[in-house]
């Protein structure tokens, strides 16, 4: 393991040290690391759509919503390459939230994941993916 060593500003220090804490970091080694991790993360995936990750796609949708669940099962099927696992929940009698474990490129995730979260009746979507 290599050593660092950086300079900044005394708020900029202190705003570190806020976060850290917030996080639950112990040391500022590991919380530098983990957002450095991120950032080359970020970085990785947009320059390449054709690198491999894996994802979580959360969404709440209505489940009266006319064929929607339906819809949705259906999209999963269709995309089974991509799709790992999914776990639904009942929300209230109307609503349900599904947590869906993806694996593929960058970009047939995120193009999977849009038409999900495009479908009417489908609110609060997220897309959490992770360059491999």
């Amino acid at each position: 393991m290599q050593r660092l060593t950086i300079s900044m500003d005394d708020q900029l220090a202190q705003d570190f040290d806020e976060l850290m804490r917030r996080k639950g970091y112990a040391n500022r080694s590991e919380a530098f690391r983990d957002m450095l991790r991120r950032e080359l993360g970020e970085m990785t995936r947009a320059t390449d759509e054709n690198g491999a990750c894996v994802a979580v796609l959360s969404y709440v949708y209505d489940h009266h919503e006319r064929q929607l669940s339906s819809r949705l099962a259906e999209m999963q099927h269709d995309h089974h390459d991509l799709t790992v696992s999914t776990m639904h929940t009942h929300l209230s009698h109307e609503e349900c939230v599904e947590t869906v474990i993806l694996r593929g490129t960058s970009s047939q995730v995120e193009h999977f994941a849009e038409s999900v979260m495009a479908q009417t009746g489908v609110r609060h979507g997220r897309l959490n993916l992770i360059p491999l």
